[in-house]
């Protein structure tokens, strides 16, 4: 197989790795890990995988190492890379929300806002983007590189303040660490190397993976369900129907009773399936999705 029919594809490694194996097992790429291995299995011969830390994934994307990779937007803004940003994948391995890179203070601290920390120093693993915020703002701070155990640097007095990311902000505050701002919203981004993005072939491979990816994203909120119903009760049943889309209507052959399929959120469900029954549906079927495209 020729270089220009295989895609490089970067897997993050560290705390999103677990949930992006997921995704893509869901959306039809099986990955398979091995002991110390950074170049897992992929069931697609078309592509090779490798695995490689979140924080330098649009480095080795904008020179061609990799074709395409996933990674934070905060990286991509911290190492300032020359990447083609396919699309946002919103998904984590706590909440499936944006993650937010927060401004924090010891509890004990007189400071409230950025400008009270003038002449102070901070502490981060963001450092480049850090130190630009706080330049934008003209407010002259130390910027220092934090290699890890962020939150505990401000109670030991090695720093005034710290950047640090959160989901929930639950580790922040058991730390007895309060937030002053919020500096960033971030989430997973596929990015793609300018040259692989202008290969036709690649270019349609990545927008295959973000089809499919989106599809996985979508289909983890979403259930299907299908019922029974009696004819005569068809029309109220559908009133109660929050579907994605027209719910699938069948008559079944020689009976008084008709089949009804929908997707539906799964988070209604609870509530949905007493209302069902009360109106007269029977044998419903509730069952995950892997895909809604």
């Amino acid at each position: 197989m020729s270089s220009e029919q295989l895609l490089k594809l970067g897997i993050p490694k560290g705390s999103l790795q677990d949930a992006t194996i997921n995704l893509f097992a869901k959306s039809g790429w099986k990955i398979g890990l091995h002991h110390r291995n950074y170049f897992p299995d992929i069931n697609d011969e078309t592509m090779k995988c490798s695995l490689c830390r979140a924080q330098e994934m649009a480095v080795y994307v904008e020179d061609g190492t990799l074709d395409v990779g996933l990674t934070g937007k905060d990286w991509i803004l911290e190492n300032e890379s020359d990447v083609v940003v396919v699309s946002d994948l919103v998904y984590s391995k706590v909440s499936n929300r944006p993650a937010r890179w927060i401004l924090a203070v010891s509890n004990e601290s007189p400071y409230k806002r950025p400008e009270d920390l003038a002449g102070k120093k901070i502490s981060t693993e963001l450092e480049n983007f850090t130190r630009k915020y706080f330049e934008q703002a003209g407010i002259p701070v130390e910027v220092e590189f934090s290699w890890g155990a962020t939150e505990a640097k401000v109670v030991e007095g090695l720093c005034d303040a710290i950047v640090e990311v959160t989901e929930t902000g639950t580790t922040i505050r058991a730390h007895g660490l309060r937030i002053i701002a919020e500096l960033l919203q971030t989430n997973t981004q596929l990015i793609a190397n300018k040259a692989a993005w202008e290969d036709p072939w690649k270019r349609a491979k990545i927008e295959q993976m973000n089809t499919l990816l989106q599809g996985a994203l979508r289909a983890e909120k979403l259930v299907g369900l299908k019922m029974n119903v009696p004819h005569d009760r068809v029309d109220t049943v559908m009133e109660l129907l929050p579907s994605l889309n027209a719910p699938t209507v069948a008559h079944l052959h020689n009976s008084d009773w008709t089949s009804v399929e929908i997707v539906v959120e799964e988070s209604v469900v609870r509530d949905l399936i007493p209302q069902l029954q009360a109106q007269g549906a029977e044998g419903i079927i509730e069952y995950p999705l892997n895909k809604v495209i």
